[in-house]
């Protein structure tokens, strides 16, 4: 048995995962990571990938993807809020209006990932499926 092969739960917190899929989306590969020494409960916390990342056998990285279901929604782009104020709205566009509309849909669309969050996920390198655990407030404390 690898080291990896203990992992049976990965623990990683919802405000993590959104911020690793948003810097994704944005541009910077983004990841959350699980260093050595491995267990069968590992905390997964935000990395921004490196060169050679791949080449470590002391982390995993998973995709903030990986660990979402299909359906989530993708980063609302700032092009999509102005076409959707000008389609949908019989007000004035002002760039005003545009950044706060487009605030408002990034702030909606973080509170909505964590509703995407996968049971589990597969990781071959700790020999199949484990499961993916939110760390909850309570659990911080």
């Amino acid at each position: 048995m690898t080291d990896h092969e203990a992992i049976e739960t990965v623990v990683v917190k919802a405000d993590e995962i959104v911020t690793a899929l948003e810097a994704s989306q944005r541009g910077t590969q983004t990841a959350l990571r699980v260093t050595a020494p491995f267990s069968a409960r590992m905390r997964a916390r935000l990395h921004v990938e490196q060169p050679g990342d791949g080449d470590d056998d002391a982390q995993l990285l998973l995709s903030p993807r990986a660990l979402l279901d299909d359906d989530c929604p993708s980063l609302p782009t700032s092009d999509e809020t102005a076409e959707r104020l000008r389609s949908e709205s019989d007000e004035q566009y002002s760039v005003e209006r545009h950044r706060e509309t487009h605030e408002a849909a990034l702030e909606e669309w973080r509170s909505t990932v964590p509703e995407y969050v996968v049971d589990s996920v597969e990781l071959p390198a700790a020999g199949g499926a484990v499961t993916v655990a939110l760390l909850s407030a309570a659990d911080r404390e």
